[in-house]
């Protein structure tokens, strides 16, 4: 061997040590991070203004693990450009579990296939954490409308093509979504009629200025239960145990099974331990007795989902969704 190959050598030999010696120091440093989390207080972005189904379960949620990680949770609205706003936030924040977007399928998934270039991908620039609600839409419609079962109404909107209108909180939500998926699937053509919010919306069914909606059984049953509005059918693979009555779609001959959901995610890198940690936290927080009873009567379901499972489904959805977009040519004015 000559002084040059013993010189190489002595050098790789060197750097393995180094690298070697170096990897318990990282993997330490990682298990760490991931066992002394929380150390200071965490953010809950959500990308909506307060008040609406995504800050009151943010505020519940993070109740929850602010009590169970000892740490305070603070809520931070962050609403504008119907959710982007505030995903783009938690994006481009630092992965260590102290900034995280609490958003629904509407804003997250929904919202940035409606504007080119994509702001994000909704799976790949996020860690997803888990569903912590989900919920069906509900099929409501106008007391005016001479209809009293889904089945007379998928027949009268089909002998009626572009006749009846429908109303939504606002163009590309879930609202305007779902419905356009539930006329796809029922070969209905009809006039989407978006409103400033879900109040005006639901109330412009109620007056007969539009014929129908799909909303949350927790926004339209009480509506429903005072004759003020019908409640014919929802998008779920079971009936709700808040309206146990009213059938699915599915049951009626129409296959569409879509939900609305409210999800916790952290930016992209976020380390599994920290990840897997606020799971099992959101998660038991969800399980509580008190929730169940809460999820009830709003008509919700809570979701058992894992990391894993919640992404796979994401990507899913999306598929979904942009589906929906092409085949309408949905645009965000």
């Amino acid at each position: 061997m000559t002084a040059s190959d013993l010189n190489t050598w002595a050098t790789r030999a060197f750097l393995t040590f180094l690298i070697g010696a170096a990897s318990p120091l990282i993997s330490s440093g990682v298990w760490s991070q991931s066992s002394n989390y929380p150390s200071r207080p965490i953010t809950v972005i959500v990308p909506f203004a307060a008040g609406g189904p995504a800050d009151i379960y943010a505020r519940v949620v993070s109740k929850g693990l602010q009590e169970n990680l000892g740490v305070p949770v603070v809520v931070d609205n962050r609403g504008g450009a119907t959710g982007l706003i505030g995903s783009r936030f938690v994006k481009g924040a630092a992965p260590d579990g102290y900034t995280l977007l609490f958003a629904s399928n509407s804003a997250h998934i929904m919202a940035p296939l409606l504007y080119k270039p994509a702001s994000f991908d909704p799976v790949a620039d996020f860690t997803p954490i888990g569903i912590a609600v989900r919920y069906p839409m509900y099929l409501v419609t106008s007391p005016k409308l001479p209809v009293a079962t889904f089945k007379e109404f998928i027949a009268l909107a089909r002998s009626q093509p572009g006749k009846l209108n429908y109303a939504s909180n606002g163009t590309g939500g879930g609202a305007h979504l779902g419905c356009e998926l539930m006329n796809i699937a029922a070969g209905v053509t009809a006039v989407h009629v978006p409103y400033k919010g879900v109040a005006p919306a639901q109330m412009s069914v109620i007056t007969g200025e539009t014929d129908y909606m799909c909303d949350s059984v927790g926004h339209s049953q009480p509506m429903v239960a005072t004759k003020r509005l019908k409640g014919l059918a929802l998008t779920g693979a079971a009936r709700s145990g808040a309206v146990p009555e009213v059938p699915t779609m599915s049951e009626e001959g129409v296959n569409v099974q879509a939900y609305i959901w409210l999800g916790l995610l952290g930016p992209k890198g976020l380390p599994v331990g920290i990840r897997d940690k606020l799971s099992t936290v959101m998660a038991s927080v969800m399980n509580s007795a008190d929730m169940k009873r809460r999820m009830l009567n709003d008509g919700y379901d809570i979701s058992a989902e894992t990391p894993e499972q919640f992404s796979t489904a994401m990507n899913a959805e999306k598929k979904v969704w942009e589906k929906v977009i092409v085949e309408k040519e949905i645009k965000v004015e």
